[in-house]
């Protein structure tokens, strides 16, 4: 198949819906397919940079979002792109720019477009005049809008699809997880954690990767150590990420004195972040705004147990004690971290490797692109035969 897939956010910029359209775009070439981006400018990216199979429309900051960009014209550019291209299919990642011009594209090309609704928005709109200007109703309305028409939705979580019901998308909804590359993850490295924080060689760790950004409640992380190293005083958090609230959580981290404790490693590239996961003990999340959750599934890849909050998602992925721990309130996120960090090695249970390779294979990218393209081709029989109807085509 030929596939576009239209975008605001794309590598070099790091986030969720970034890595999982590379992970989806990588996967489905490897299957056969041809997959191409159409996406922002980066400032990190040169304009005269070749990149084979993407393609860049000019774009500016997003408001209260900067680091986030949003295009600014292109829609005929990209219609005689993909008309050359022959495209089969469209794949939208975005409700703003890119997203609009790439239901435009697949209207006058009448060919299907799905897309993949990747961000909860009614936990980011104090990003917008401090939550004063945006309503839950206004994302309601512009989630209805965009998703009005479309020949399929991909929810990754039933988190997700729950939400766009809510909200009356009409429109088929098929819950699909995005997946990682396993391997990647799996990888063995000379890394050495402690040695690169200079700390105890037996300190525990916990890891947390994610944007700094307020909805992620890393404040809960931090406000917990106390309770946690009154436990197991060479406990680290270690925390990989910048964003917004980079600078408010690192003065949290200061006013409490947990400078030797809490340490700040800043954006690690996508590349090398499998290192982290594998040399800490556990993988620690407190926020509650994650649609699916990468990181969680990251962790699990590179066998490391998680502690995060509880939700339909993370209930139905951590199943079993050997993968991980759900908490619904701060006493619940300690006694979790601290029963696995108080564990004794123990001898592999056949049976919780087992589940995990289950696990593993629910989520690998190649589970993943058969569940895509699966989507693809039923949206495909779906549109011909609408299209055969309206224009009183006959078999």
């Amino acid at each position: 198949m030929n596939i576009g897939i239209f975008t605001d956010t794309y590598f070099p910029q790091v986030s969720g819906v970034a890595t999982s359209i590379k992970t989806l775009k990588d996967q489905l070439e490897k299957d056969g397919h041809q997959v191409y981006i159409f996406t922002t400018t980066d400032p990190h990216v040169d304009k005269a940079t070749y990149e084979k199979n993407i393609f860049r429309f000019s774009s500016i900051p997003f408001i209260s979002f900067t680091d986030r960009r949003i295009a600014v014209r292109g829609m005929i550019q990209a219609y005689q792109i993909a008309k050359k291209l022959n495209l089969d299919i469209i794949h939208t990642q975005t409700e703003f720019s890119m997203g609009i011009i790439g239901k435009f594209v697949a209207k006058f090309l009448r060919i299907p477009c799905v897309h993949t609704y990747h961000t909860m928005y009614e936990d980011y709109l104090h990003y917008v005049a401090k939550g004063k200007l945006l309503r839950p109703v206004h994302v309601k309305d512009a989630t209805l809008a965009f998703c009005h028409n479309m020949s399929g939705v991909v929810a990754p979580s039933k988190k997700v699809l729950d939400t766009l019901v809510r909200y009356g998308v009409k429109s088929p909804i098929r819950i699909i997880p995005t997946g990682i590359n396993i391997n990647k993850f799996a990888t063995q490295s000379d890394f050495d954690l402690r040695k690169y924080l200079g700390v105890d060689k037996d300190a525990p760790v916990l890891l947390s990767v994610s944007r700094l950004a307020y909805e992620k409640n890393i404040k809960e992380l931090i406000n917990c150590m106390p309770t946690i190293l009154a436990d197991k005083p060479l406990t680290q958090l270690v925390i990989v990420g910048d964003g917004p609230a980079g600078d408010d959580l690192k003065k949290q981290v200061d006013d409490m004195k947990l400078n030797a404790n809490v340490k700040f490693v800043g954006e690690i590239n996508n590349d090398e972040v499998y290192k982290y996961y594998r040399d800490a003990d556990l993988f620690v999340s407190t926020s509650n705004s994650e649609s699916q959750g990468l990181t969680y599934i990251e962790a699990m890849a590179a066998g490391v147990k998680v502690v995060v909050a509880s939700s339909p998602y993370t209930e139905d992925l951590l199943s079993d004690k050997a993968l991980g721990m759900t908490f619904s309130n701060k006493d619940g996120y300690v006694s979790s971290v601290l029963e696995y960090l108080n564990q004794t090695k123990a001898k592999p249970d056949q049976s919780k490797e087992e589940l995990r390779q289950t696990k593993l294979h629910e989520i690998s990218s190649e589970n993943f692109a058969n569940r895509i393209v699966a989507f693809y081709k039923s949206a495909q029989l779906d549109f011909n035969k609408e299209f055969s109807d309206d224009n009183g085509i006959s078999d």
